[in-house]
């Protein structure tokens, strides 16, 4: 390791390397609390595509892993430390080096916030859709290496809808450019393509193109209050059926109201069990006809009531409540954050399955949704230092995961798969193609050093 040091301090500008223990230790995990982590043997800040190359390339050739890093938002363990390893950060390039109007596109680097991008596309009359319950500090590199999605998703997609072009350091240190920047293109295989998603296990992204999209119509919003989840997940179903593709349709329980309400006082609990928000952003008489369809399929599914928000102040409150759901949910105890996706039409059922758990374990369970596109995020709690709690939680996780995969669903829609569901994937997934994606990990990373035993590695 001394020898390996000495390389990477040849290799970086003396102010990106970092080895104070304390300082590499406040990089070493992500927001995943129940994921295991290493100790790194340093810290780069990388600041050029030059300075990751180098990086990459003295890790290859001493047989150290790199573990690339965003802004830490990840809920997986994706970017959490191995033992001896490069932690590479990557939030100091934060550049957005061209937002181009008339292809509506925007190149920018890894560690441009979510929502710096979205404002300044806004400024040109554009917009960025991926908007992920953490934008506000989740960088677009981030975002593009686990695919992450957000409220709108269930109408516009996910990242990877969105990712033009990457440039990224692979191999050995070698820097390639996939994708392109032409609104068509079919030319080889879509590398690009592949890296979205990859939680960095496949090479460190170093700039990515996007495309935008125009300024959309103002939204209406429809609020819908249930006395149970099975009747909120009957309600998505039946606009699923109805044809009706929202802009947003976002569930949240009572328990995430309560601690919402305890650590804001937004009274919102007060009112329901569980809380349906709708959007639509059809323009005109269009976007009014779908909202009033909303009101009336929700009420058919047994809503206690529902309506049309009149007032655009109380609309954005509700939304920020659903974003605020999960930090005020950590203050009860650590939290074991569920990422699973099922078919729409069966999320009344997969709901009905939490509960079960809930049940069945003894383990305070809070649930929040996309569930527009029927990805759930049961919110698993066990109070700090109760170990037996600890237990139960997990017991709970892994049914959770089972029943997602027996109703036809995934692991994860949105999260990544890091460290917390490597088992719930070589469930999913048949052997055969479990070994498809190690011969291209072994084809991309020769050295084995990108992100190891994350995704793919032994449960």
């Amino acid at each position: 390791m001394p020898a390996f040091l000495d390389a990477l301090r040849n290799a970086v500008p003396a102010a990106r390397l970092v080895t104070d223990p304390d300082v590499v230790a406040s990089y070493a995990h992500d927001e995943a609390e129940w994921a295991p982590h290493g100790t790194p043997a340093a810290l780069v800040r990388a600041g050029s595509t030059e300075d990751v190359r180098a990086v990459v390339a003295a890790c290859a050739e001493h047989g150290v892993p790199v573990v690339p890093r965003g802004a830490g938002t990840g809920l997986s363990g994706g970017a959490n430390a191995l033992d001896g390893c490069v932690v590479l950060s990557l939030e100091a390039m934060n550049e957005i080096v061209e937002i181009d109007a008339a292809e509506r596109l925007a190149v920018v680097q890894p560690g441009v916030v979510n929502d710096v991008l979205r404002l300044a596309a806004a400024e040109r009359g554009l917009w960025y859709p991926p908007d992920p319950a953490s934008s506000p500090w989740s960088t677009i590199g981030g975002n593009t290496a686990t695919n992450a999605g957000g409220v709108c998703c269930v109408k516009y997609g996910v990242t990877r809808d969105y990712v033009l072009a990457v440039e990224a350091v692979v191999g050995r240190g070698e820097v390639v450019r996939l994708g392109r920047r032409t609104a068509k293109g079919v030319a080889g295989y879509d590398l690009c393509g592949l890296m979205v998603g990859s939680e960095g296990t496949l090479g460190v992204i170093t700039e990515v193109t996007v495309r935008l999209r125009g300024a959309r119509a103002p939204e209406h919003t429809v609020v819908g209050y249930f006395d149970a989840l099975r009747d909120a997940g009957e309600a998505v179903s039946r606009v699923t059926a109805a044809g009706i593709v929202p802009s947003a349709l976002e569930l949240v329980d009572r328990h995430c109201l309560e601690a919402v309400d305890a650590w804001r006082n937004m009274g919102l609990s007060a009112d329901a069990n569980v809380l349906l928000l709708g959007r639509t952003d059809l323009p005109g008489e269009a976007g009014e006809a779908e909202a009033d369809a909303m009101v009336a399929l929700f009420k058919e599914a047994g809503a206690t009531w529902s309506a049309r928000s009149s007032d655009e102040a109380e609309a954005e409150a509700l939304f920020a409540a659903r974003r605020l759901a999960y930090p005020a949910l950590e203050r009860l105890g650590p939290v074991l954050t569920e990422d699973v996706c099922v078919p729409r039409a069966l999320v009344p059922e997969m709901l009905a399955r939490i509960e079960a758990a809930a049940a069945g374990t003894g383990t305070q369970i809070a649930n929040i949704a996309h569930a527009g596109d029927g990805n759930l995020h049961p919110l698993i709690i066990a109070p700090a230092g109760d170990d037996d709690a600890r237990v139960r939680a997990q017991r709970a996780f892994d049914r959770i995961v089972a029943d997602a995969i027996d109703l036809g669903g995934t692991v994860t829609g949105e999260h990544g798969v890091g460290l917390l569901k490597r088992r719930g994937l070589h469930a999913e997934l048949d052997p055969a193609v479990i070994a498809m994606h190690h011969a291209v990990k072994n084809a991309l990373d020769p050295a084995g050093i990108f992100n190891p035993g994350k995704v793919f590695g032994t449960p």
